[in-house]
């Protein structure tokens, strides 16, 4: 319904602060399985739903990802785009529909607050969330546990190869 406010990235990552300030007072009364947490959850529903087409993840990326919601992507792929991305930018899967990791990355790039975290590679998706409050979730850092067994991608070692030029 107000999906065009996701063609205002910078705008709603001013909101997406002005909203974390706010509610950050509250967050001692926004507690998983408090009587708040229906209300939250119904007023994220309906907020992040008519703007970002939200699925309630309990993991919410949007400032990572240009206010783009991955969930919306076919395949529900939370690091980037699938191979399967045309040439002129649309989905292998819905050819009617531009790529969300299109959007995204596109998007990223008029966010001088979050954009640079679009290169940021994201946990897997704990489906024990879904249905959640990303904002709870958040305020309580339990968005970023991780479940027994789990590695942190934090944890995980970047090795670059470069080619090497020079016969040796």
């Amino acid at each position: 319904m107000l999906r065009w406010l996701q063609n205002f990235p910078h705008f709603l990552e001013i909101l997406y602060d002005l909203l974390e300030f706010g509610l950050n007072p509250l967050k001692r009364w926004f507690k998983p399985g408090s009587r708040s947490e229906s209300f939250v959850i119904l007023l994220e529903k309906a907020g992040k739903g008519m703007v970002f087409n939200c699925k309630m993840c309990g993991q919410c990326i949007l400032h990572s990802t240009g206010m783009t919601c991955p969930l919306n992507c076919p395949k529900h792929l939370r690091n980037g785009p699938c191979g399967g991305v045309r040439l002129d930018g649309t989905c292998e899967v819905k050819r009617d529909m531009v790529c969300i990791w299109v959007e995204a990355f596109e998007r990223s790039l008029r966010m001088p607050t979050y954009g640079h975290q679009f290169a940021s590679l994201q946990p897997p998706m704990n489906n024990q969330l879904k249905g959640s409050s990303s904002w709870i979730n958040m305020f309580h850092g339990i968005d970023v546990d991780l479940p027994s067994g789990w590695m942190s991608t934090k944890d995980i070692p970047v090795i670059w190869e470069m080619e090497n030029d020079h016969a040796d």
